[in-house]
């Protein structure tokens, strides 16, 4: 569940910034930190985000103004963390939108447990709301495998699909040369490999694929997905 998920970690105390990216990156996930909100909201823009683990005193903006910033773009889960552990900020966090609230208290492993249940939790309610991917020219079905451009039905190789999902999964999201050839290849191939199968998939799904819209680079690091995604109504 955590190869790929992104942890945004927000809090003034550096210490705690440190220990809990330690904890995370040793289970997998990617992490970046903040010890501002205006920093947090910096970053939020710049990555895909898939849970924050949010402080609520803070110099300036505090965590609960910063949660109802993310909330009027975003219902990415929000974890507050607090040295207090009295009902009235529990509850002001959680009618605010947050996922959940965590005195300082807690262990790391504790912590960690908590984000991963809230990820499970968000998957879930996806995978019950739709199966569809929807970036206007491109739909992905997950439950078929079908994919479309401009309406029509395209044949994707087994590798070449999964290599679409994934991207589209994680729009705006960075993957290197070596997260791709470990997750596809075992690790084994070189950046040749990959750029043939992305120049490939870009033939199938790019309206001009030496100009790609969606599947572009990054260079010499790796490749991201662009596109907003359309929410079903």
């Amino acid at each position: 569940m955590s190869d790929f998920n992104t942890i945004l970690v927000v809090d003034d105390d550096q210490s705690i910034v440190e220990l809990l990216r330690d904890f995370l990156e040793n289970d997998n996930f990617r992490v970046v930190t903040a010890n501002d909100t205006a920093q947090a909201w910096t970053l939020f823009q710049q990555h895909a985000v898939h849970c924050i683990i949010l402080d609520i005193m803070m110099p300036g903006q505090n965590g609960f103004e910063f949660c109802r910033q993310v909330r009027t773009e975003s219902g990415v889960p929000i974890l507050f963390l607090s040295a207090r552990s009295d009902d009235v900020d529990k509850i002001r966090g959680l009618t605010l939108g947050g996922d959940d609230y965590i005195v300082k208290t807690a262990s790391p492993g504790e912590i960690i447990a908590r984000v991963k249940a809230v990820l499970r939790r968000t998957a879930s309610q996806q995978d019950s709301r739709s199966r569809v991917l929807d970036y206007g020219r491109i739909k992905l079905d997950l439950t078929t495998r079908e994919v479309l451009i401009d309406g029509q039905d395209i044949s994707l190789t087994p590798k070449e699909y999964d290599l679409l999902k994934l991207f589209a999964e994680h729009p705006r999201q960075v993957f290197t040369y070596d997260q791709l050839l470990a997750k596809f290849w075992d690790g084994i191939g070189d950046r040749h490999t990959i750029r043939v199968h992305l120049s490939r998939l870009r033939e199938k799904v790019e309206q001009d694929p030496d100009e790609p819209k969606y599947l572009t680079n990054v260079w010499g690091v790796g490749y991201r997905f662009e596109g907003a995604y359309y929410e079903e109504t």
